[in-house]
């Protein structure tokens, strides 16, 4: 098992773009997600691609959110697309979206998605699709629907990555909550040949082919609405950088729990918001 601290960081760096480089070279991050209930998750998601050094930001959402969803994020393009009567991403979306995948870097399907969305047949779909070979992250509401398309991601050419809590875990692994642990990372990551992160007061991190990594956390404060989806972005940004899952993932989480840590020292143990983690990424990125 390694820790992910300083020492692994610097044992595994973050691909750096060239001083020449362009926004398209630096990575193209795709978030799929969001409700009518839920509408800004898409925001921090995608905020937080780019803060992580992603070059741009596409958002797919529900119609009646994409507007404003747009004008509060100016740097990212927006694609409206049409709701189910539950005011989620409906059957009508399938197409479109399997269509948007073919033209990015990585793939984030899930934040702000709710039980009504239909995920299963929209994960089904890019997963089948002809020629997609981005890398995908699945999170929050799109990862209860992965058992029954559990072949086609193994079968994904591209990394896989799951952020699962622990109530998303016993979905995946078809068991109790309760009886959720570490070990369920590791066995996660065999079933379904992805990258897991198991997100607990500390983090657990297991892959294909690879040891298990472990975070300590950064405190209870991260324990507030909107933090997953922060994370995801951080996560989806650095693969679309290049980075392998393994450490998209490892300085993923490393990043959002000093962000975490940092704010608590600033602010407060608990009380801050998820949108304040975002400034302070880039500046963690710069380790030396």
């Amino acid at each position: 098992m390694s820790e992910i601290g300083l020492d692994w960081l610097a044992a595994n760096p973050l691909p750096q773009p060239d001083s020449d480089t362009n926004k398209n070279e630096r990575g193209r991050v795709l978030v799929v997600g969001g409700s009518n209930r839920v509408p800004g998750a898409l925001r921090l998601t995608g905020e937080a691609a780019l803060r992580a050094g992603a070059g741009k930001v596409q958002l797919a959402t529900v119609e009646r959110v994409a507007i404003a969803l747009g004008v509060a994020m100016p740097e990212a393009a927006v694609f409206d697309l049409p709701a189910n009567p539950h005011g989620e991403l409906g059957a009508d979306v399938i197409d479109a979206v399997a269509e948007m995948v073919q033209h990015c870097d990585a793939l984030v399907l899930g934040p702000g998605m709710g039980a009504n969305a239909e995920a299963e047949a929209l994960l089904a779909t890019i997963l089948a699709a002809a020629g997609c070979e981005c890398a995908i992250l699945i999170d929050a509401g799109a990862i209860g629907d992965c058992p029954p398309v559990a072949q086609a991601i193994r079968a994904h050419p591209a990394p896989v990555i799951l952020t699962p809590h622990a109530g998303e875990m016993a979905l995946l692994m078809d068991c109790d909550e309760q009886d959720v642990t570490e070990a369920h990372a590791t066995l996660a990551a065999e079933r379904y040949d992805a990258t897991i992160v198991l997100k607990r007061a500390d983090s657990w991190i297991a892959g294909p082919g690879v040891d298990l990594h472990h975070y300590e956390g950064g405190g209870p404060g991260l324990a507030t609405a909107g933090s997953g989806d922060v994370l995801a972005g951080i996560i989806g940004g650095l693969l679309a950088r290049g980075a392998s899952p393994e450490i998209a993932t490892g300085w993923g989480v490393w990043l959002h729990g000093e962000a975490g840590r940092r704010l608590a020292a600033r602010i407060g143990p608990t009380g801050f918001l998820a949108r304040e983690l975002l400034p302070e990424i880039p500046a963690l990125m710069v380790t030396d």
